[in-house]
């Protein structure tokens, strides 16, 4: 079954797993190349101007295909380096597809997160949760590692503490621990969750488009860069913003007392 259903409306795409029958498992032939003709897609369109990732059915994403550890077929199985390979060519192309989109992406987590669909959901700029999502990086219980680049995703959000106690552990966490722990900025009953995403979609959406990509890549180059780098990679990209129809666009509508309109001109 196809992995991505991709919708998209009023300059918001949503991306949904779509293989609810099995909680959405992933590693599939053809999961990385999916992501990527997706999230291609996406950064080429500048009508899209935010990104929802959810799943289907109860789950947001079991993570890896369990049946298909078992069986040692596709990405899990032949020898170790063919495995390593299996891994760069499809799961991490799921992961770098999902990195490298310009636009802000918002996981909808509607249920179960685990292991590798956890740290696809933290790879997301903003989660909300259902209240019948779980958070679970479970890898050392099936005698594996985090071999998704989990062990620097998740300490960059939850902390260094905390996202050893999860993956140490293996212990799963409620929603409402998700939150307090910083892992979701929110929690919602499970039939509002995605009317709840939606509505943040829309306040994004509603910026100016160049703009919100240059201040997405500000944040995320702000991890690795000195304060006086971020500066200077500040100051060349407003200097390109101040001479943009949607800046004066942005002014006037202030001054007018009225909502702007963006055009991404």
């Amino acid at each position: 079954m196809t992995l991505l259903t991709v919708e998209t409306s009023d300059h918001v795409t949503t991306l949904t797993l779509n293989r609810p029958d099995t909680m959405n498992p992933l590693g599939a032939k053809g999961d990385g190349d999916a992501f990527v003709a997706a999230c291609d897609a996406i950064n080429a369109d500048m009508d899209v101007r935010c990104v929802i990732l959810t799943g289907a059915g109860r789950a947001f994403s079991a993570g890896g295909d369990i049946k298909a550890m078992k069986q040692r077929t596709g990405t899990f199985g032949g020898t170790a380096p063919e495995i390593s390979d299996g891994y760069r060519n499809n799961i991490h192309k799921v992961l770098r597809a999902l990195y490298s989109l310009r636009v802000p992406l918002i996981a909808a987590v509607n249920g179960p997160a685990i292991g590798l669909g956890c740290d696809l959901a933290c790879l997301a700029d903003m989660r909300i949760a259902s209240d019948r999502a779980k958070f679970g990086v479970t890898f050392l219980k099936l005698g594996i590692i985090p071999g998704d680049g989990g062990t620097w995703i998740l300490p960059r959000i939850i902390g260094e503490a905390r996202a050893a106690e999860l993956f140490y552990t293996g212990d799963v966490i409620d929603a409402a621990t998700a939150r307090d722990w910083g892992l979701v900025s929110r929690v919602v009953e499970g039939e509002a969750l995605m009317s709840e995403a939606q509505a943040l979609a829309a306040k994004i959406a509603a910026m100016p488009p160049h703009a919100l990509r240059h201040a997405k890549n500000l944040m995320r180059q702000g991890r690795s860069m000195s304060y006086d780098s971020a500066l200077e990679l500040a100051a060349n990209t407003q200097a390109m913003m101040h001479l943009t129809d949607d800046h004066m666009e942005g002014v006037d509508a202030l001054l007018e007392k009225r909502a702007p309109v963006f055009k991404g001109t």
